[in-house]
C-alpha cells in the first residue's frame, strides 16, 4: 500500500470537506449555516431583515398610522351615524 491519503470509500468526507473541496449548493449552504463567521451571521441578519422588511414596507407605505383613540372615535361616530339613519327610517 502507498502512504497517499486515505479517502473516504462513500466519497464524502462531510459537509466541511465538501464545500473545502469545492462541493456542490447544498454543502456549500450548510458551510455558511453552521460556520459561525462573521460574516455569515452578518448575511444571515441581512435576509431575515430584508425577507420581513419588504412586507412591512409594502403594508404600510401610503396608510396613515392612526391611534386607538383616533379609531374608537372614527367607530363611535360611524355607529351614530348608523344608528340615527336607522330609527329616521323606522318613523
Amino acid at each position: 500500500m502507498s502512504n497517499d491519503a486515505k479517502k473516504p470509500v462513500n466519497g464524502s468526507g462531510g459537509p466541511a470537506a465538501a464545500a473545502a473541496a469545492g462541493g456542490g449548493f447544498r454543502a456549500k449552504l450548510e458551510h455558511v449555516l453552521y460556520s459561525g463567521e462573521k460574516k455569515h451571521v452578518a448575511a444571515g441578519m441581512a435576509i431575515i431583515g430584508v425577507l420581513f422588511g419588504v412586507p412591512w414596507y409594502l403594508m404600510t407605505r401610503g396608510s396613515k398610522q392612526q391611534s386607538h383613540q383616533d379609531y374608537m372615535e372614527k367607530a363611535d361616530k360611524a355607529r351614530s351615524e348608523r344608528l340615527s339613519a336607522g330609527s329616521s327610517k323606522t318613523r
